[in-house]
């Protein structure tokens, strides 16, 4: 099966589903991820993928793919374009389960993301697709203004018990990026909301996602 992760940083992919990713990999299947944006500073965007590549291929990834596209900046890009982009990922890939972002997101470039990939993941262009879902992003999801449209609903969870520890050594890659605790995009915070998704089905640590749609045939 494969599995395509779309992170408009570096480095979501692995706050929002990095022990998924690494579930699915021992189990044998092919993970893709798809990194949107980089920084307009050529030596900061060189250190930051160096890093994306190091965590990838310890979590055992098939696919890193950089659109380098505008950080902060994708309200303001053109959008045809940028529909254009997340197309050819989605058709190069044909994916039969897709993680986005959540669309509440504080930072615009998650909600964009989710809607350019929408955009190309109609069923017409991926017949093969049975899920798409939304994972969470700490410093993200939870810090945005508390309305009906913005807040994060999980109805699916990943048990991630086995992987907690792969998750945590994937982010470690990200050095730029770890903050101190008890800032959210800490390993320690991390750890917590994994013991609190966990909790909620009665395991160790999960991940818990908004499922958008599912196909069963």
């Amino acid at each position: 099966m494969k599995i395509l992760v779309f992170a408009p940083h570096n480095d979501d992919e692995v706050l929002g589903v990095g022990g998924t990713i690494a579930k699915y990999v021992k189990a044998g299947h092919s993970v893709y991820v798809c990194e949107v944006t980089s920084t307009p500073d050529p030596e900061w965007t060189k250190e930051e993928q160096t890093q994306a590549k190091a965590a990838h291929e310890f979590l055992g990834i098939k696919e890193t793919i950089f659109l380098n596209l505008p950080m902060i900046g994708l309200r303001h890009y053109d959008t045809a374009e940028f529909n254009g982009k997340v197309h050819d990922v989605v058709q190069q890939v044909e994916p039969e389960v897709v993680f986005l972002p959540h669309k509440g997101d504080m930072n615009f470039d998650h909600a964009e993301v989710t809607y350019s990939a929408m955009v190309a993941l109609r069923p017409f262009n991926v017949p093969n697709l049975k899920e798409v879902l939304a994972y969470e992003t700490l410093s993200e999801t939870e810090w945005n203004t508390p309305t009906v449209d913005h807040v994060f609903m999980p109805n699916v969870f990943f048990d991630i018990t086995d992987t907690m520890e792969d998750k945590l050594k994937a982010m470690a890659f990200y050095k730029g990026e770890l903050k101190e605790f008890p800032h959210p995009r800490s390993l320690e915070a991390m750890r917590a909301l994994s013991v609190y998704r966990g909790s909620t089905i009665n395991v160790a640590h999960a991940e818990a996602f908004m499922l958008i749609r599912a196909v069963r045939k």
